[in-house]
């Protein structure tokens, strides 16, 4: 179940959960989409299949597809893999504040 889920970026600020709908549902029947609304956000969406194989699908034929006049990414949303490449993150942050701290460099 894990990766029914899509991350779409690239978007048009204009496009519409309909538009969404339409495009992604061709490939299977759709249990949500979720669009970023806020500054950080905007021009993404998650998209959340029903069937991981419809998923997969979309995933290989509209990676790269022109919608709207841009050309869509499409990746396999991880929620387990992103936390871990932000906890990856923090630790090499703290690291990197320990090496300044001992070689005072600001």
């Amino acid at each position: 179940m894990a990766d029914s889920a899509l991350f779409v970026k690239n978007l048009s600020y204009n496009v519409s959960t309909e538009d969404l709908f339409d495009l992604f549902g061709k490939f299977g029947p759709i249990r949500q989409i979720r669009q970023g609304i806020a500054s950080n956000t905007k021009g993404t969406a998650f998209v959340v299949y029903e069937d991981v194989m419809d998923a997969k699908s979309a995933c290989d034929k509209l990676n790269g597809f022109n919608f709207q006049n841009r050309y869509l990414v499409v990746l396999y949303h991880q929620p387990e893999k992103m936390s871990k490449q932000n906890a990856d993150l923090a630790e090499r942050q703290e690291n990197l504040e320990k090496l300044k701290r001992e070689h005072a460099i600001d």
